[in-house]
């Protein structure tokens, strides 16, 4: 891969100023004051909320704690997704800090999955920089690694290890110089205004004539609203780590660089503020 180790770093230490608050009908024994903290965009919010967790346990009647979730303006935030994607699709547009109400009951089935323990997220995590390497290495680069260098990926991760993690994640960004890129593009495109969870297909770096395929490419072929309007006029917001990136950046590069630590561009397509 190219080596532009300042990109990763940045899209590594990117934070979002956050405010937890408890849900207004949660029965406390005292008040429940607010609690602050910077949350890793490239992280989960299960694998960093411990301390939110306790803050509001210590007011709560512990037969009143079940499992902790968290909403933001009425929708239930999706463990699952990497916290920069939550944060670009439901409240790119907001003033920060980022405003998170946490609930221990009532837990919505229909919209979340369970996270008892973070063992859950691990095989969450694995699972997908394993499909990501199937679709860039026909999975033989993470078949090759060890034991230990899968556990390397996912401790980088939870004790928030830049150098750990990209000491093992580097093999996962490289390919054969004879080729121009990976085979397929590991990517999912999510929008705020539907239902349907994301878009994701195959999609190669390069073009049949060899040149390299662009955001814009990507975006016309697997959602065309997202750069095509009827009046001309551009009604969204294309997102990756809370920037937008130019249409033509090659999208070989922005995998190699801007995808999350599961080895996934995750961009979202907003509505453009209007005011």
């Amino acid at each position: 891969m190219t080596d532009d180790k300042d990109v990763l770093r940045d899209v590594w230490f990117g934070r979002i100023p956050t405010c937890f608050t408890l849900y207004q009908d949660e029965i406390t024994e005292r008040e429940a004051e607010p609690y602050y903290l910077l949350l890793p965009r490239i992280s989960y919010l299960t694998l960093v909320t411990d301390k939110v967790k306790k803050h509001f346990q210590k007011v709560m009647r512990q037969e009143e704690v079940s499992e902790i979730w968290f909403e933001y303006e009425g929708t239930p935030l999706k463990w699952h997704y990497p916290i920069g994607l939550l944060f670009d699709l439901h409240a790119s547009n907001t003033a920060l800090p980022w405003s998170i109400t946490v609930h221990f009951k009532n837990f919505p089935e229909k919209d979340l999955l369970h996270c008892h323990s973070k063992d859950v997220i691990e095989a969450h995590f694995m699972a997908c920089i394993k499909e990501a390497d199937a679709l860039k290495h026909k999975s033989q680069v993470i078949n090759e690694m060890q034991k230990k260098d899968h556990k390397q990926l996912w401790m980088g991760l939870q004790n928030d290890k830049f150098e750990q993690f990209w000491a093992i994640n580097r093999k996962l960004m490289e390919y054969p110089p004879e080729d121009s890129g990976f085979r397929y593009i590991p990517f999912r495109i999510y929008q705020a205004t539907t239902e349907r969870p994301f878009i994701q297909k195959l999609f190669r770096p390069t073009a049949s004539g060899g040149q390299l395929h662009t955001l814009g490419d990507l975006l016309k072929d697997v959602c065309p609203s997202a750069v095509t309007s009827e009046d001309g006029e551009q009604k969204t917001q294309v997102m990756i780590h809370g920037i937008e990136p130019m249409l033509e950046t090659p999208i070989q590069w922005l995998s190699e660089h801007m995808s999350y630590p599961d080895n996934f561009l995750h961009i979202s397509v907003i509505p453009r503020p209007t005011d």
